[in-house]
């Protein structure tokens, strides 16, 4: 016997039980706050997950507006005094050219001007370069997956957060609880199970030669040696896909749900099933003793006038008991042995004992 709907909590990290508000037994409702951990160490983690996310997201913001504000602020006063040296830069050079198409200046001042200017050009440019491209793509990749990698950090710690508190998923019942306040949990370690106990899936195990006879929809009755007298109903929902072996029997195994109102029916017990391969009312039956083979042709010996009659019959389906037969009379005595063991034949005489 399985629940159909099953919760199980486990620690996500090692701490201590802080409260259990439920026990077993308890009926308890979605939401509702079964088993709550130590989490001091787990807030913790989450602030620090958050400092890294900002701290990240800072380095990004610096990345993309070309460094810090200070930085900024610097590139941007050397640029305009570098765009400034060089347009004193050409205005020299502008006057020193005109001044040698007149004769008062040499090619060599000339030259002079020419490579001051083009230095001021190349400082000009080079700060161009350090506030539009200061970064290359490599390390805004590395910013960037910085980032992510802080993110992941506190969705990992805020989901350890939540876990600590452990909460009921779905109505239902507690129906294993193992911890205390105060106990100590390593991680993975279970804390509860819940499980919706209003149906309830049995797992039976069919032995291998009775495979073939099951089809989905044949009824199932279960019995539990504990509620003596009491039988639940259900219908075959999966036929075997393999078999293998439980203990020393070949098996196949099949599942039906079963409705539990009352939840007597408990998750891991162990119940016996009955599946109603066929049904039949109101036909005739013997025991299965009763009837005999003759070149695979059953027969019964009737009984007449206390003598044995052998009667051809037809046969039906069968129990581990009974044989459903027709072709003889509804009031018909039929022998199934003798006292003393001889064989049954026709014409033999008999009394008959009940």
């Amino acid at each position: 016997m399985e629940p159909q709907q099953n919760f199980e909590a486990h620690a996500p990290v090692a701490t201590t039980v802080k409260r259990v508000l439920v026990k077993e037994g308890d009926h308890v409702r979605r939401g509702q706050l079964l088993v709550e951990l130590n989490h001091a160490e787990a807030l913790s983690q989450l602030a620090r997950a958050l400092a890294e996310i900002k701290t990240a997201q800072v380095s990004q913001s610096a990345i993309q507006s070309g460094g810090s504000q200070e930085e900024v602020l610097t590139l941007q006063a050397d640029q305009v005094k570098a765009r400034a040296q060089r347009d004193t830069a050409q205005r020299n050079l502008d006057a020193l050219r005109r001044l040698q198409q007149n004769g008062a200046a040499s090619a060599g001042e000339v030259k002079d001007a020419e490579n001051q200017w083009q230095r001021a050009d190349a400082d000009v440019k080079l700060l161009e370069q350090k506030i539009n491209g200061r970064y290359s793509k490599q390390e805004r990749a590395r910013a960037e997956a910085q980032k992510e990698q802080a993110q992941a950090a506190y969705a990992a710690a805020d989901d350890v957060l939540r876990q600590l508190s452990v909460r009921a998923p779905f109505d239902g019942e507690v129906y294993s609880l193992p911890v205390k306040p105060g106990y100590y949990v390593n991680t993975g370690d279970l804390l509860l199970q819940e499980a919706d106990l209003s149906s309830v899936l049995v797992r039976a195990f069919v032995d291998e030669p009775d495979i073939g006879r099951l089809a989905p929809g044949q009824k199932i009755e279960i019995t539990w040696d504990a509620v003596p007298g009491r039988t639940w109903q259900g219908t075959v929902n999966m036929i075997p896909s393999t078999v293998k072996l439980r203990g020393t029997r070949n098996v196949g195994e099949t599942t039906c749900v079963v409705s539990n109102h009352d939840f007597k029916l408990l998750p891991n017990i162990n119940v016996g099933v009955t599946i109603i391969t066929a049904e039949h009312n109101e036909v005739l039956s013997v025991p299965r003793e009763a009837v005999h083979l003759d070149d695979s042709k059953p027969y019964v010996y009737q009984i007449e006038d206390s003598e044995l009659r052998r009667r051809a019959v037809q046969t039906s389906i069968s129990n581990l008991t009974r044989v459903e037969i027709s072709g003889l009379p509804e009031n018909a005595q039929v022998a199934v042995s003798t006292v003393d063991s001889k064989p049954l034949r026709e014409g033999l005489q008999v009394k008959v004992v009940r």
